[in-house]
C-alpha cells in the first residue's frame, strides 16, 4: 500500500511540475531567467554573510594603511611624473611626424620622388640606402646561389637591368 502511495505521489508531482512549466512558458519565463534570479539571490546572500562583511572591512583597513604609507605616496608621485613625461614625449613625436607629413602633403609621391630636393634629403637617402641594402641581399643571394635555379625574370645569368629611382 505504501508503494502505491509513493507511485501516486510521484505521478502527482510530475503533473504539477508539467503544469508549472506550462505556466512559466505562458508568462515568458525561461530557464535562463530562473538561473539569473538564483545567481542574484546567491550573490546577495554572500554579500550579507559575516565572512564577506568581515573580509571587506579588513581589506578596507589594509587599503587605507597602504594608500597612506610614504612608500605608496612616493611611488604614486614617481609613476605620475613618468606618465606625464612619457605623454609629453609621445606628443612631441606625434607633432614632429605631423609636421613632416604636413611638409610633404602638397606633393604626390611620384612628384616627390622626382624632385631633386626630396631625393637629396637625409630621410630619402636613408630610405634609399636601406632599400638598396635589402635589394642587394635578395639579388645577391639569387646570383650567388649554386642550385641551378634561374631568376624569375628569365634573364639567365645576365644581371637584371635596374631603372628604378632607388
Amino acid at each position: 500500500k505504501v508503494e502505491e502511495e509513493i507511485g501516486t505521489l510521484r505521478q502527482v508531482l510530475a503533473a504539477k511540475e508539467r503544469h508549472c512549466g506550462e505556466l512559466k512558458r505562458k508568462l515568458g519565463l525561461t530557464p535562463l531567467d530562473g538561473l539569473k534570479q538564483n545567481l542574484s539571490k546567491s550573490w546577495h546572500d554572500v554579500q550579507v554573510s559575516n565572512a564577506y562583511v568581515k573580509t571587506s572591512e579588513k581589506l578596507g583597513e589594509w587599503n587605507d594603511k597602504v594608500t597612506q604609507s610614504d612608500f605608496y605616496k612616493k611611488t604614486q608621485e614617481t609613476l605620475s611624473q613618468a606618465g606625464q613625461k612619457t605623454s609629453a614625449a609621445l606628443s612631441n613625436v606625434g607633432s614632429v611626424i605631423s609636421r613632416k607629413l604636413g611638409d610633404m602633403s602638397g606633393y604626390s609621391i611620384r612628384h616627390s620622388i622626382s624632385m631633386p630636393a626630396m631625393r637629396n634629403s637625409a630621410t630619402f637617402k636613408s630610405f634609399e640606402d636601406r632599400v638598396g641594402t635589402i635589394k642587394s641581399r635578395v639579388v645577391g643571394s639569387r646570383e650567388n646561389s649554386t642550385d641551378g635555379l634561374h631568376s624569375p625574370s628569365g634573364a639567365g645569368d645576365k644581371p637584371p637591368q635596374d631603372n628604378a629611382p632607388f
